[in-house]
């Protein structure tokens, strides 16, 4: 599986079709106009949110602190190579983790399907399986020069 962005996708009709034919059951559809467009967009709201983030297997994880935002507690401020469980996502394939709900994750037949329509915008990080060969990030900024 695969996260895409960490917002409510807005998307061509093309790029919605995708959703409807795969994901049918797994996303909401929202027509919404934008200015000096004569092309119709959609906003994509995933509506499966799945606990299903593999936290021993995150690169790096930071939660809330304890009593800084009471309607986050529990949940995750930042997730630095996020990787999932996929069997605790019940076949599903668009979702939202229920603790780190800016993340947007399809499945690879998703992600195969919206890479066929092209110029789409996006990047694809993988969630599943292991690590590429990258350092943390603070190692990553100390290399940079920062601190």
């Amino acid at each position: 599986m695969f996260s895409v962005i960490e917002k409510a996708p807005i998307v061509s009709e093309a790029v919605a079709n995708v959703f409807r034919a795969i994901a049918p059951d797994d996303v909401q559809l929202f027509p919404v106009s934008i200015e000096g467009e004569a092309e119709p967009y959609l906003v994509v709201n995933a509506t499966r949110m799945v606990d299903c983030i593999d936290e021993a297997r995150c690169r790096e994880v930071q939660h809330y602190p304890e009593d800084s935002f009471p309607e986050y507690e529990g949940e995750y401020r930042w997730i630095y190579g996020l990787r999932i469980d996929a069997s605790k996502t019940g076949g599903a394939h668009v979702l939202r983790p229920k603790k780190f709900k800016t993340a947007f994750i399809v499945s690879e037949e998703v992600k195969s399907a919206l890479e066929a329509v092209g110029n789409l915008g996006v990047s694809f990080e993988r969630v599943t399986g292991p690590h590429e060969s990258l350092p943390p990030p603070h190692e990553v900024q100390a290399a940079r020069g920062g601190s």
